[in-house]
């Protein structure tokens, strides 16, 4: 007589995914395989994402890989190991997109802000100091700032309100009149010519008006011609509205004389 293998035939009954085991002669047992769980007649497979997120971050999402095995990826917005996964803060890289003039916010529990500056207005993602400031910041009004500062004049720094009518900058460095009026002493009156004191004017505001008077002490004249504002009957305005905090800024094709 010889033994009887009760595994021999089958498995011995055993799930695929188990061990059959002999015991004594004619009997077994069924041991499902590491990675799976159940009787050995029947082994499932284990999800170990199943059971407290797979050991991932609560931040991480776990995507089962095989039996009892499983990969950890921070969720969009962290970042690490997946084990570990910190809140990845929108303001650490290029101040969040805000303006360089803004305060950037992100926290895991708020939408990220943009908020300005003490001493600037604007949206967080654009802001504008006082009109001073503006003008340099501008490759079109840069001139128009240089001749302020070379001739001392310091109006538009105060809490305002102010308009300005500001002659783009090659306008200013090509015309040969400029030149003469420096060497006679006259150029501040003719920039102060271009500055409207106590008064923020909007396009639409100056849309309405004929005349106004300058810090130079003589009046704009101001008409609207063909969807465009026109100063004087020459200077039209070719970009308008840079609101800044003390005043607005009206760029200009030609210089204003007094």
């Amino acid at each position: 007589c010889s033994a009887i293998d009760a595994c021999k035939t089958s498995n011995g009954g055993c799930s695929t995914k188990a061990e059959c085991r002999r015991t004594t002669p004619g009997n077994r047992v069924c041991v499902c395989n590491s990675g799976y769980t159940g009787d050995g007649i029947v082994c499932i497979e284990i999800n170990p994402c199943l059971e407290n997120n797979g050991g991932c971050d609560r931040n991480a999402e776990c995507t089962q890989t095989g039996p009892n095995q499983a990969v950890c990826n921070c969720l969009k917005g962290y970042s690490g190991d997946g084990k570990r996964c910190t809140y990845i803060n929108l303001c650490s890289q290029n101040n969040g997109g805000c303006s360089e003039f803004a305060i950037c916010n992100d926290t895991e529990l708020t939408e990220k802000t943009c908020t300005c500056k003490h001493n600037y207005i604007g949206d967080g993602f654009q802001c504008r100091g006082n009109i001073f400031q503006e003008l340099l910041r501008d490759s079109n009004t840069s001139r128009f700032y240089f001749y302020l500062e070379n001739l001392s004049i310091r109006d538009i720094s105060g809490p305002g309100p102010f308009t300005l009518f500001v002659p783009r900058t090659d306008v200013l460095n090509s015309d040969p009149r400029v030149r003469d009026w420096i060497n006679k002493g006259v150029m501040a009156q003719v920039i102060r010519y271009h500055i409207v004191g106590c008064a923020s004017l909007l396009y639409n505001d100056l849309a309405t008006i004929t005349n106004i008077t300058s810090l130079q002490g003589d009046p704009i004249h101001i008409s609207y011609s063909q969807n465009s504002l026109v100063l004087n009957n020459k200077a039209e305005v070719i970009l308008s509205d840079a609101v800044g905090t003390n005043g607005v800024i009206h760029i200009i094709n030609q210089i204003l004389v007094p």
